[in-house]
C-alpha cells in the first residue's frame, strides 16, 4: 500500500486537459468518504508521472489531451510498475475509440453523463480490477460482437462458382481453369460452407446477393 493511503478509500487521479471538467470531477468526488483525490492531471504525460509517482488505485483518464492522448498514457500506465487501474472517462462513444481504449488496457469506459452514483460505483469496481462500462458503450460492443464477419471466398473459389454460373458441370469446370474434378468439388464444398447453402444454384444466389460474384450477361 503507497505511503498516505487509508484503507478502505479508493485512491485517484483525475487527467483532463479541460481546466473546468477537471474541476467537476473532482468537486463531484470531493466529499465522497470511500475516495480520496491524491491529483491530478492536464496531459496525458502529466497523467503518467503522477501516477508512476502516486500510485493511486484508480486514474480517471480523458481520451484526448495534449502532449500524450488517453489511450497512448494508459498503455504506459498499464505496463509501468504501479498497479493503476485506468478508467477512462469521456465525451466519445465511437467504436474506433472504445476499441483502442479497451486494447490499451483500461478496466473500464464511462461516459462523462454518468451519475454522480456511477461515478462512485465506477470507481470502487475498477479499483476492485472489475470492469467497468456504460451501458451505452457496452450496448455498442455487443453489437459489434453479434454483427455476422463478412463472407470472403478465394480468387479460385470465385473462378469455380462463376463457372458454375455460366452452367458448367464440375468436369467442364476442372478444363476451363485446368484443375482436377476433385478439386473443383473441394472448392465448392468450402463455398457451401462459407455461404451456408447445400447446392450449386442456392451458391451462385448467395454470391451474387453479397456482391462477391459479377452478375453473368
Amino acid at each position: 500500500m503507497p505511503n498516505g493511503a487509508v484503507p478502505g478509500k479508493a485512491r485517484i487521479v483525475v487527467a483532463d486537459d479541460h481546466t473546468v471538467m477537471r474541476a467537476g470531477v473532482i468537486a463531484l468526488l470531493a466529499d465522497e468518504p470511500t475516495i480520496e483525490i491524491v491529483g491530478e492531471a492536464e496531459d496525458g504525460r502529466s497523467a503518467v508521472e503522477t501516477v508512476e509517482r502516486l500510485e493511486p488505485d484508480v486514474a480517471l483518464m480523458d481520451l484526448r489531451m495534449p502532449v500524450l492522448d488517453g489511450t497512448s498514457a494508459t498503455t504506459e500506465i498499464v505496463a509501468g510498475p504501479a498497479r493503476t487501474r485506468v478508467l477512462i472517462l469521456t465525451t466519445y462513444e465511437t467504436d474506433a475509440e472504445i476499441e483502442r481504449a479497451v486494447e490499451a488496457g483500461a478496466i473500464g469506459y464511462l461516459l462523462k453523463d454518468a451519475t454522480r452514483e456511477q461515478l462512485v460505483d465506477a470507481v470502487h469496481s475498477a479499483s476492485r480490477g472489475e470492469t467497468v462500462l456504460a451501458p451505452r458503450v457496452a450496448a455498442r460492443l455487443v453489437a459489434r460482437m453479434r454483427k455476422p464477419a463478412p463472407v470472403t471466398l478465394t480468387r479460385r473459389e470465385v473462378d469455380v462458382l462463376g463457372a458454375v454460373a455460366d452452367g458448367l458441370s464440375n468436369a467442364e469446370t476442372g478444363r476451363r481453369l485446368v484443375i482436377t474434378e476433385a478439386t473443383v468439388k473441394t472448392h465448392l464444398l468450402r463455398v457451401f460452407a462459407k455461404l451456408d447453402v447445400n447446392d450449386r444454384t442456392h451458391a451462385v444466389v448467395r454470391a451474387l446477393e453479397l456482391g462477391l460474384l459479377e452478375r453473368r450477361p
